[in-house]
């Protein structure tokens, strides 16, 4: 019980750093910021329930969008 808290913790931290990075790099033309944005998402969404509803419902979007 006490690993999966402290793995939790880890990817809340991870993935927080991550979207911080993606947004900053969402700013600056020459970085990319959604390779770390991304990544961010699903790992909080792996620990919080809505954020994993919120990005299916957009890649359910993006995935219509893709079909001609």
């Amino acid at each position: 019980m006490l690993i999966k808290t402290g793995i939790n913790i880890v990817k809340i931290i991870v993935g927080i750093a991550l979207v911080v990075i993606g947004l900053v790099g969402g700013l600056i033309p020459i970085f990319q910021g959604w390779i770390f944005g991304i990544p961010g998402l699903m790992l909080l969404g792996s620990v919080f329930p809505p954020v994993k509803r919120w990005t299916h419902n957009i890649m359910e979007k993006v995935k219509k969008k893709m079909k001609f």
